[in-house]
């Protein structure tokens, strides 16, 4: 008997609701209601082949945000874009590049995306909105898929660079000389998806846009940047934190929305001593598979590669037995080939793929189409993050569901049981520290090694000769006569750079006292005054022994004995070596020693 059957999404759902079985687990169900579109209009200096353009495509006038970031950009100032998802923020960047470009064929335009598959997307799209325009750009993307070839060719013509803030700082800026095009006639750069990067990743991240803006100012370009975030607490205090420049923030979303279904789920209480509940994940696939039959496209969200396997397969295997489109369910991660993924983008936008399972790869805005429903298995975290995953289903107007569906964990408890937190609450704020002295020491070496330093040059909080002048007791830079600051050393330190750590070194404690050697730690340290690699073993005795191992740091366990025996080893030893750790071994060939 074939069950596969085309329904409206509401009417799948209201079926749903009849189910005893999967009501009784609904904590809380709302409704959003529709929103309508707030339009401005387009300037009158606009280029009338864009204006044409857009119109072909069915775009007859801005959403008000977008009104507002051309008339801003067109003034030369820095701006924040802070609107949900699918609300239109590539216009934002995509006409002022386009009306550069229109004025001055010779005008170049920087784009930062953090994946590869959103800054193919959105050179996807550019190119799309050029080429309605009538005009003839030259939009790539640089990243480390593009061959060798076309590299070359990208750094000569390229007038619309995509790329990512790795490939920025380890790749474009210390060879800053063969792109002197681009940065000579840089009049814009675009920050999208701003609030991932924080943290650690976002001091790097702001420590690469000094460098990127100090070559620059080098070249005699004033670039402005468009910022593009979604919705978090503090949008315009992060990017001021990222660029160093103030911003305007423009956050008055006049995109439509259509109405959504917003359902808290609980799994079941299998066991009220133990507080033990059913999974997620059974849940999950049991709330996806009518839309899927129904002929909705409907994309599941899991917290872990793991999960997104086992949801992919019970799904296949539900439609299987009930004849259902099997072979329109994919998944999306991390792991799978760039071309495995577009084909799934390209699937999900023409209504090809009908489900996919994913983790947070698909989270940020790559453009996926419209899609019906959204279920989230596990609480991801973060209302914003959270949001991100609804706003998936429901891109383009129309009815959309979106389902949570909480774990036995306890903060996927709270959430579902305090609807207002979720439907109510303000999204978390993004901090970043670009001033984190390990960072900032860092992006100082390789800024020397792109351009020396003036006496007295500010980069962040101020004047840097104190930290050249400790950098120039390392060994990496000298003073010469006249005053500047150069690089010294014969290693590259953009390579040596981890735009998502702090330091690129480990250290892990071992307890050797027991006849099994146990872990009791990790953590990360800070770099080694030398650039050479190396692994360290750290014994102590006393009322017992522990061990310590790192690579390439400097970094001391704490312990109450009164002898300490350090020794450098050739590589990270096994675990039966580890408990020799005291004894000598001859260092790495070339690696002088460092023993404290």
């Amino acid at each position: 008997m074939r069950i596969y059957a085309p329904t409206e999404t509401t009417a799948v759902l209201e079926r749903l609701l009849d189910e005893p079985s999967l009501a009784r687990g609904v904590v809380h169900h709302a409704v959003l209601p529709v929103r309508a579109a707030t339009f401005g209009a387009f300037p009158d200096w606009l280029d009338p082949r864009i204006v044409a353009g857009l119109a072909s495509r069915g775009i007859e006038r801005p959403y008000v945000h977008q009104a507002q970031a051309i008339e801003a950009t067109r003034l030369g100032r820095d701006i924040v874009v802070v609107t949900p998802t699918a609300s239109g923020k590539t216009l934002c960047y995509a006409i002022p590049i386009l009306q550069a470009i229109a004025e001055d064929p010779a005008a170049r335009a920087l784009l930062l995306f953090p994946t590869k598959a959103l800054g193919q997307d959105q050179v996807t799209e550019f190119g799309e909105l050029a080429r309605a325009a009538g005009l003839h750009v030259s939009a790539s993307t640089y990243d480390g898929d593009t061959p060798a070839p076309i590299r070359s060719a990208i750094r000569g013509a390229g007038q619309v660079v995509a790329t990512n803030p790795d490939m920025l700082s380890s790749a474009i800026l210390p060879h800053h000389t063969k792109w002197f095009q681009l940065f000579e006639q840089l009049r814009y750069i675009v920050i999208d998806e701003l609030h991932t990067y924080r943290g650690v990743f976002g001091g790097h991240v702001a420590n690469v846009l000094r460098r990127l803006l100090r070559i620059c100012a080098h070249y005699g370009s004033h670039p402005v940047i468009v910022c593009c975030s979604a919705t978090i607490g503090n949008p315009g205090e992060l990017a001021e934190a990222l660029i160093g420049r103030p911003v305007e923030v423009l956050d008055h979303n006049g995109a439509p929305a259509g109405e959504r279904h917003v359902l808290l789920v609980d799994p079941p209480l299998l066991d009220a001593g133990s507080g033990a509940r059913g999974s997620a994940l059974t849940l999950a696939q049991r709330w996806a598979l009518p839309f899927l039959r129904a002929g909705r496209q409907t994309i599941v969200f899991g917290r872990s590669r793991v999960a997104i396997e086992l949801l992919l397969t019970g799904l296949r295997e539900s439609l299987r037995e009930g004849f259902g489109p099997r072979t329109r369910i994919r998944g999306y991660r991390g792991g799978y080939l760039p071309t495995e993924r577009r084909a799934i983008e390209h699937g999900l936008r023409d209504g090809e793929i009908l489900g996919v399972v994913a983790t947070n790869a698909l989270e940020l805005g790559v453009d996926i189409g419209r899609l019906d429903v959204s279920i989230v298995a596990g609480y991801p975290g973060s209302i914003a993050g959270t949001w991100q995953q609804f706003g998936r289903a429901g891109r383009r107007q129309g009815t959309s569901v979106s389902i949570l569906i909480a774990s036995g964990a306890p903060v996927d408890q709270y959430v579902v049981h305090h609807p207002e937190f979720l439907l109510e609450g303000t999204p978390e704020e993004a901090r970043a520290d670009p001033d984190n002295l390990h960072v900032l020491l860092a992006h100082l070496r390789a800024a020397t090694f792109e351009l020396p330093f003036e006496p007295g040059e500010v980069s962040g909080p101020g004047p840097v000769d104190d930290l050249l002048a400790f950098l120039g007791e390392e060994g990496h830079v000298r003073q010469a006569g006249d005053g500047r600051w150069y690089w010294s050393s014969e290693h590259f330190p953009a390579s040596e750079i981890s735009l998502r750590t702090a330091a690129p070194e480990n250290v892990v404690i071992i307890d050797t006292t027991p006849d099994r050697p146990r872990v009791l730690g990790r953590w990360t340290c800070s770099p080694p005054r030398s650039s050479s690699t190396s692994t360290r073993s750290t014994s102590t005795s006393r009322s017992s022994s522990t061990s310590t191992s790192s690579t390439g740091a400097s970094a001391r366990p704490t312990s109450t004995g009164s002898t300490s025996t350090t020794t450098r080893t050739r590589t990270a030893q096994s675990r039966s070596s580890r408990s020799r750790s005291s004894r000598r071994r001859r260092p790495r060939a070339g690696v002088g020693s460092m023993a404290r």
